[in-house]
């Protein structure tokens, strides 16, 4: 071993024992000698990053212009001692030039219930890689960190953030980041909380954000300009993260926050009822009270579970969750004490958040994957309610019943189907283009307490002193959960037309680069208008459907206003919103696409949207202690 990579060793060792938690910040020298590595700007050079630890090459992608680095490790491997334990910095590897050309194997993944027969759970554990992609010749950059939602159970660090970056002329750096999923990720009772860690996922994230604190520079990215973001459970990871420590972080780990449909599970406490049941489920499922019978008691629960091999393990967790309540996984965040501090109901009230700007966002239809389509009649709802907030007494269920007023329409064939203006008719409340009747009065409230209310609940709580905040809907149809990220990062589904594509790309980018979602008025009303003033055009009767995005108005309690991207024009096709996916199938959707779509975006006051949305989301809060959220 050289004297150099022998220093190298000792450092990391060193700073190893002197840290009392996982912290790049904790390692200065081992830092200042990766900047010390720092490859010169040249066409070979570029694309060789040396991290200290390790030494990477990416590839030059000549259809991109972009120089992706794709599997970088930021963590040890979560194997053997260290599993459910914090993440910690990973081992001195110099032997070699690393190859940066292909994605890490994803973590183990865990179906929510009920789990489709056949699904592949499998993953590795040492998954703790994420991607960069960044423009050559990069300085000083700001840079959008991506988490991937999956309901903490699926998905992985596999979303090209080529699109977004070439569609705002290559002006930010952007990273895809994995982290531990499943039982692995947020198993939790006392005896994890004893020995190891709960939230290991959420760990796993944040060490991730250390890492990018401490070597974006090798890449051309500014540390002190970071956007974090994600989609349902990576919303709600952006959303947790925003709480971290009790809101005492600031901006250190990044400036701006985008919460898309950021999901809030019932969050309980690490030790209460439900995530305890899930952890003797799990640790009965691999075999672990079978050990204890047989007179080895001295072998605690939690040892047994680090001691099973991995293809146990992962087929116990996805077993487990697939068996939870339906739509929903059994292995969830919850509340700690340390990391998440408090339930985000109650501290998002409070205004105790890191970042100084969030832009949250929801979509129109939420919720027709994670709810069961068999809610015909009234006593079918109450049911529904009653099953997915166990603790509500009768009071509780009347109130709801106040809140969710029914048409008392049923949900057959023959019921129209149709999507709302969102200020005046119909409501969410009782139909859209999933569902009419019960039924769909039972998939807006699930989606407004999942998705909907945190979206709401995250702007209300940037809206103090030197914070801002921007919010939006996503409504063109279909507008199911998740399809708008296609829109903001790619590659676009067909009915979103081109035009929405380069306005919603450009307004995240605006965010990342600006601190300000709003577009160019010629950008926002795409071929909408004749003339860049965003006006009206006379040939299709709309009112300057730049309206919004082109002026975006910060979110405040007074005046709590949110953009509404939608489209109108096109072609209709009816089919299903998951073609080719048997177990995603749901009803035909009458959906439209090119030619002629146009952008129709719109300024909504989010209260009054939906009927009073905004107040049903205040009544959810007052009750959110029993659910818990």
């Amino acid at each position: 071993m050289s004297a150099f990579h022998l220093l190298l060793a000792l450092l990391s060792i060193l700073t190893s024992c002197i840290s009392a938690s996982p912290s790049y910040n904790s390692r200065p020298f081992v830092s200042f000698l990766a900047r010390r590595q720092a490859p010169s700007n040249t066409s070979t050079a570029a694309l060789e990053v040396d991290l200290g630890y390790e030494r990477y090459r990416g590839v030059a992608d000549s259809s991109t212009g972009l120089n992706t680095f794709k599997g970088i490790r930021f963590a040890a491997p979560p194997t053997g001692s260290r599993r459910w334990q914090p993440p910690t910095i990973p081992q001195v590897n110099r032997d070699r030039l690393i190859p940066a050309d292909a994605l890490p194997e994803r973590c183990p993944q865990s179906y929510m219930s009920p789990a489709p027969p056949g699904f592949n759970y499998t993953g590795s554990e040492d998954c703790l890689f994420l991607s960069v992609y960044a423009p050559p010749e990069s300085q000083n950059l700001p840079v959008l960190v991506f988490i991937h939602g999956g309901g903490y159970g699926l998905g992985q660090g596999s979303q090209d953030l080529s699109m977004i970056i070439n569609a705002n002329n290559q002006s930010f750096i952007g990273v895809a980041i994995q982290y531990r999923l499943g039982a692995f990720g947020f198993l939790s009772s006392d005896e994890i909380f004893r020995y190891g860690t709960v939230n290991a996922g959420l760990l796993d994230q944040h060490f991730a954000l250390q890492w990018v604190q401490n070597y974006i520079h090798l890449f051309g990215g500014n540390a002190s300009q970071v956007t974090l973001a994600g989609e349902s459970a990576g919303g709600g990871s952006v959303m947790l993260q925003a709480m971290a420590f009790g809101g005492t972080l600031g901006t250190s780990l990044f400036e701006n926050a985008i919460a898309a449909s950021p999901w809030l599970p019932q969050q309980f406490g690490y030790a209460d009822f439900v995530p305890t049941q899930s952890y003797y489920a799990f640790a009965s499922a691999v075999g672990c009270f079978d050990g204890l019978a047989q007179n080895n008691r001295n072998t605690s629960i939690f040892n047994c579970l680090v001691s099973k091999d991995t293809d146990t393990l992962q087929n116990a967790s996805n077993a487990i969750s697939g068996s939870a309540r339906y739509g929903t996984w059994a292995f969830l965040p919850v509340t700690d004490g340390r990391f998440i501090q408090e339930a985000p109901s109650q501290q998002l009230l409070a205004k105790r958040v890191n970042g100084r700007r969030m832009l949250s966002g929801n979509n129109a239809n939420e919720a027709p994957l994670f709810v069961a389509q068999d809610i015909v009649t009234e006593e079918d709802f109450v049911d529904f309610v009653r099953n997915t907030f166990p603790l509500f007494t009768d009071d509780d269920i009347s109130r709801v019943l106040l809140y969710y007023p029914s048409t008392n329409a049923s949900d057959s064939a023959d019921t129209p189907r149709f999507a709302t203006s969102g200020t005046s008719g119909a409501t969410a409340v009782n139909v859209s283009t999933f569902g009419a009747g019960q039924q769909q009065r039972a998939m807006n409230l699930w989606a407004e307490t999942a998705f909907v209310c945190p979206s709401y609940w995250l702007a209300e709580a940037f809206t103090n002193n030197d914070r801002v905040a921007f919010k939006y809907q996503y409504s063109v149809i279909p507008a199911q959960h998740g399809i708008d990220i296609p829109a903001f990062l790619g590659p676009a589904f067909p009915e979103q037309g081109a035009d929405f594509v380069k306005a919603l790309r450009t307004s995240w980018g605006n965010f990342i680069t600006r601190n300000d979602p709003s577009i160019r008025t010629d950008i926002a009303a795409g071929g909408n208008v004749s003339s860049p003033t965003g006006s009206s055009n006379p040939s299709n009767g709309l009112l300057n459907p730049a309206k919004g995005a082109s002026s975006w108005p910060a979110y405040n309690l007074a005046a709590p206003y949110q953009v509404n991207f939608n489209q109108s024009g096109g072609v209709p096709i009816n089919e299903s919103p998951y073609p080719g996916t048997p177990e995603l199938e749901l009803a035909n959707v009458t959906q439209f696409r090119e030619p002629g779509l146009r952008n129709d975006f719109s300024l909504v006051n989010a209260y009054t949207w939906e009927g009073g949305r905004g107040m049903r989301c205040d009544f959810w809060r007052s009750v959110a202690p029993i659910i818990p959220a």
